[in-house]
């Protein structure tokens, strides 16, 4: 009997000692600088640095709609809003008491060389330059476009080479609904195309922004914060609107969206400082007009 105790003990001890005590955080590259920061903070504060990893928002919400333990992240960064298949995901996992929290704003920068040739690009235009398959005359037919100026005669004679991120990302899913969309209800139209004119980076910026170093006649599609971090880069006007913190904030840019945290509530109850740490996320010193976050770059409404 006292054998038995003894292991029972020792049983326990061992499952204590193996459930997680630090915070895991999963998804958007975007937003994981900003989270990252928090992270920091909140470490040297409470003792314990969450953990944060760039999953790209479609891996992290795949992640985090997986389960309701803590074999799962406790929140998921997102640079879109969560999809209804991702909902139905999480509730199939009985993953239900999420919270929705919007931290900020972003932007969709087209970006070159800061030395490239400037100009500027439609929506539309950017489209045609990005989709698989093309309205003509009524249907829609394989992307025959290899250079700018066939799309339009003022743009440059330079061939489309579009670096741009991987399917995993919220960057590309706001693209797809931001410019994709609005220009056609087929499926096949808003798939971007896959014949080397777009170029998929993995979750990684400064990668895109390393290949535009090197190749002037590529133009990159990454976040505003990126942009605001590199001098060697500069952004294209788009429908004749330059992407600024006012005119993103503001919602005139036409590539601007909001960015997102889920939190898995219910993880709450075994990892009480999770509260701790979304109420310092979205405390006035984190997101205020002079916070830390904000200072960084997260663009927020004052």
């Amino acid at each position: 009997m006292k054998k038995f105790i003894i292991n029972l003990i020792i049983i326990l001890i061992c499952s204590v000692a193996s459930a997680r005590d630090e915070i895991r955080i999963v998804g958007s590259s975007t937003l994981y600088p900003f989270i990252t920061i928090e992270a920091e903070k909140f470490g040297k504060e409470y003792g314990k640095t969450p953990v944060v990893e760039a999953t790209g928002t479609g891996g992290g919400m795949h992640l985090f709609c997986s389960g309701n333990s803590l074999k799962y992240p406790d929140i998921v960064n997102a640079s879109r809003s969560m999809k209804k298949s991702e909902m139905e995901f999480c509730l199939a996992n009985k993953v239900t008491n999420i919270k929705e929290i919007m931290l900020g704003y972003d932007g969709i920068v087209i970006a070159v060389a800061k030395k490239a040739l400037g100009f500027t690009l439609s929506k539309e235009e950017l489209f045609l330059a990005l989709a698989r398959k093309i309205p003509q005359n009524g249907e829609f037919i394989d992307n025959y476009y290899k250079t700018w100026n066939q799309i339009n005669p003022n743009l440059p004679r330079t061939k489309i080479e579009i670096y741009g991120p991987s399917f995993t990302s919220g960057t590309r899913d706001a693209l797809i609904e931001l410019v994709m969309s609005p220009f056609c209800g087929e499926t096949s139209c808003k798939e971007i195309r896959d014949d080397g004119a777009f170029i998929e980076m993995p979750e990684n910026d400064n990668l895109i922004i390393h290949k535009l170093l090197y190749n002037k006649n590529a133009i990159g599609i990454i976040s505003f914060s990126l942009l605001n971090e590199n001098n060697k880069i500069k952004a294209i006007m788009i429908d004749n609107i330059y992407p600024t913190k006012n005119t993103i904030v503001d919602g005139n840019y036409p590539l601007a969206r909001p960015l997102y945290i889920y939190v898995n509530m219910d993880h709450i109850k075994e990892l009480p400082r999770l509260i701790d740490f979304i109420n310092e996320l979205v405390s006035e010193k984190s997101l205020g007009p002079n916070g830390y976050l904000t200072q960084k770059g997260l663009l927020t409404k004052e």
